[in-house]
């Protein structure tokens, strides 16, 4: 018998290839894995692991703008050969895999990878019922960069680094991780809404969850911000704690506004203070040497307040050139900036620097406590000018636009610092009746009460020393997205929106965080961050182009719909299982939260009343997070980003992947036009009406060409300011494409 030349087995294979994706759109997957294992078994000469290699690559080699379809004949390639590993670990065959899911969860607990709780918690009638709601078709939603994505970065692998589950079993083991402590009678049921929301990919939950979620190891929550005090102890056991929620893959976000700046004094003596930046050398260190999870070095940012002595030496300490015992590269900056400053940018005013050390001993207040709560007047400018004013104080004086300069300087070299508009966050609190906001986190989305926790020790009688903690707030942020395009493509908005508040909250009560001060805060606020995703993704369905004022309009609207939806959701929790601790006396409980957002009509007036009279289940709702990782896998556009191009590669270790927009084809492109050929002015007003309904913040890029005027940046911050927004993320520049982020808030 005549043996088939390798030219002729590859013709022959690229025609199976061209016969599946012809009839891709129509394709029953039974009938792909049919054909597919068909043509494999005809292959004597070839092994398997070769055949489908090759098959896959030509398939991947083949995406591209005009035939983007390819990427679900990869993925279904990559999935079928996916299966045959697993099944070949499991000593099953490819085709009942998903029958044996008790026997995955009772083997990988055994190997002591999944959470006993798991098994405790269920039966096992109700597990085996469980699995019976596996969807096997469900997993050809994914595109190839999505199912590539969440099989290297999500399933459970062995400590080898063996694929051990499969895309429907991880998303089960979420839902049925994050239902755990839901009422037995309604359990099983709740359980089969989030796997449908989950499993269709109408929603993610961020990285921390989607990972750890049912695992013998990690926490659930995204991210966490500190606020650190001016005194030893207080620096040295942030650090600590930065070092140990960081160990558990959590992002971070540090406030260094109360440390005296460099040549304050100490205990009396004249100018021996350093100042902040060795204690941010401290804090790089500790995200190098202290990685997530083996993963990747942890992730820190550190905040300070624009009037800070130590300014200009924090602005350069990511720059590539001067001294580098001043430069700390791992670390991300933020400036909190109050609307004084701003005004005396737009003014070319002067700006005055203070030791907020020496604010506090001689004012007798600390400046960073206040803001102005209304726009041009109040608390902040008083006391600011007060401290101009007195003759006691040092003080040093720049002309305002020069400290902006080099903000500019650095974030077109290094995309940071952050801009954080402390007047707008703290003037739209929720919950200004229990602190103040000073910063954000390191996605810039999330904005929640913060204080420092202060420490005491004492020598008791027996002889052992006893240490108090009189605990701050130390924010969590638990986060998870929901996508646009296909939530409301499909007309399933409400009950997405229902699904992801409930799974959100109960993450509060199953986190077992290693910093108590976090624990407490996050039971007593209950704060979560539910997001969005797929914003281009949803315009270009709708056929609206970016730059239009339909797309503004549409924007005001949409966020609206899910603002209504995620306080309702959150209303009736509170109705079934009783409201935060902190909420009498907020903005919810005496309806200032609806006053301030100008919601009138109807149903908002009736939502008002009925919040009012029967609480919310959470101080803190919604939060737009970056998003980046999870929407690839959900086959959609980051965030609320323009996309990046029509087509590119995305970079692994020693392979690249085709990625194009996502349902490209010729009525879409049209509305596809990429991030740095939009005017970022048209991003700013769509922003600007978003943000009314965030209660939170919104991880937003700016996104300018490397030769941008000065004028031009410096006009699209301003811009940024006067639109209420609360927060900018990074300046993107053409010449810095390297943008290293925060995996945790990746919802």
């Amino acid at each position: 018998m005549m043996s088939i030349t390798v030219n002729e087995q590859q013709k022959e294979m690229e025609g199976i290839l061209n016969s599946l994706h012809s009839q891709f759109t129509n394709l029953d997957f039974t009938e792909f894995n049919e054909k597919i294992s068909l043509y494999a078994n005809q292959q004597a000469n070839l092994s398997r692991d070769k055949l489908y290699h090759f098959m896959i690559l030509t398939a991947v080699e083949r995406i591209s703008a005009l035939e983007p379809d390819w990427t679900y004949v990869a993925a279904a390639l990559y999935m079928k050969d996916l299966y045959h590993g697993i099944a070949l670990s499991r000593e099953l065959s490819d085709d009942n895999l998903y029958d044996s899911f008790y026997h995955m969860v009772k083997d990988l607990t055994a190997a002591q990878l999944y959470s006993p709780a798991l098994l405790d918690s269920y039966s096992k009638e109700e597990v085996d019922y469980l699995g019976s709601v596996l969807d096997s078709t469900r997993d050809h939603l994914f595109t190839y960069i999505g199912i590539v994505t969440l099989t290297e970065r999500y399933l459970t692998k062995s400590h080898e680094g063996e694929i051990l589950e499969l895309p429907q079993e991880r998303f089960m083991i979420i839902s049925m991780t994050l239902c755990m402590n839901e009422d037995k009678e309604k359990r099983i049921s709740l359980i089969e809404e989030a796997y449908w929301a989950l499993s269709n990919l109408y929603m993610t939950v961020a990285t921390p969850t989607f990972a750890n979620a049912g695992k013998s190891h990690g926490q659930l929550s995204s991210c966490f911000i500190d606020t650190v005090e001016d005194d030893l102890r207080s620096i040295y056991d942030s650090n600590t704690d930065v070092s140990t929620l960081s160990k558990n893959g959590g992002g971070l976000g540090i406030y260094l506004g109360k440390v005296r700046s460099r040549g304050s004094d100490i205990k009396g003596f004249k100018g021996v203070s350093s100042g902040v930046i060795p204690w941010m050398k401290q804090l790089n260190n500790t995200a190098v040497s202290v990685d997530q999870l083996g993963q990747r070095q942890g992730a820190i940012a550190v905040y300070l307040d624009v009037w800070h002595k130590d300014i200009f030496s924090f602005l350069d300490t990511r720059l590539n050139n001067g001294d580098e015992r001043q430069r700390t590269h791992d670390l991300f900056t933020g400036v909190s900036i109050p609307d004084l400053f701003m005004e005396q940018v737009e003014n070319r005013g002067s700006w005055y620097l203070f030791d907020p050390h020496e604010v506090k001993v001689v004012m007798g207040y600390s400046l960073e406590d206040y803001y102005d709560e209304k726009e041009g007047s109040g608390s902040f400018r008083e006391k600011y000018w007060e401290c101009v004013a007195h003759p006691s104080l040092s003080r040093e004086m720049v002309p305002a636009i020069e400290i902006f300069k080099r903000i500019m300087i650095s974030q077109l070299e290094t995309g940071t610092p952050y801009m954080f508009y402390r007047d707008t966050v703290n003037r739209m609190n929720a919950n200004p009746h229990k602190g103040m906001i000073y910063c954000s986190n390191l996605c810039t989305e999330i904005a929640q009460n913060m204080s420092a926790t202060v420490m005491e020790e004492e020598v008791v009688q027996d002889g052992k020393i006893v240490t108090y903690k009189s605990p701050g707030d130390y924010v969590v942020c638990n986060l998870a997205s929901i996508s646009l395009a296909k939530t409301i493509m499909d007309d399933e908005l409400k009950r997405v929106v229902s699904i992801g508040v409930r799974l959100l909250d109960n993450v509060i009560d199953l986190n077992n965080l290693p910093v108590l001060q976090a624990q407490i805060t996050n039971q007593r606020y209950r704060g979560i961050g539910l997001g969005t995703f797929g914003w281009h993704h949803l315009l270009a369905l709708k056929g609206l182009k970016w730059e239009s004022s339909q797309a503004v309009d549409y924007c005001d609207s949409l966020y609206e719909e899910i603002a209504y939806y995620t306080i309702k959701a959150s209303h009736h929790l509170a109705k079934e299982k009783g409201a935060y601790p902190y909420f009498n006396g907020s903005d919810w409980s005496t309806g200032e939260y609806f006053t301030k957002r100008g919601y009138s009509g109807e149903r908002w007036l009736q939502l008002k009343d009925e919040v009012s009279d029967k609480g919310l289940r959470n101080g803190y709702l919604m939060a737009v997070a970056p998003n980046s990782s999870t929407s690839i896998i959900a086959g959609s556009s980051a965030s609320i980003d323009p996309i990046f191009r029509l087509e590119y590669s995305e970079e692994k270790k020693d392979y690249k992947i085709p990625v194009t927009a996502p349902d490209l084809s010729p009525k879409t492109t049209w509305y596809y036009k990429t991030a740095y050929k939009v005017d970022q002015h048209w991003s700013v007003e769509q922003n600007e009406k978003r943000q009314r309904h965030i209660d939170q913040g919104i991880s937003f890029n700016l996104y300018v060409r490397n030769d941008i005027k000065a004028k031009e940046l410096l006009d699209l911050h301003l811009d940024a300011w006067k639109s209420g927004l609360k927060t900018t993320y990074y300046v993107r520049s053409t010449s810095e494409t390297n943008f290293d982020e925060c995996e945790s808030c990746h919802s």
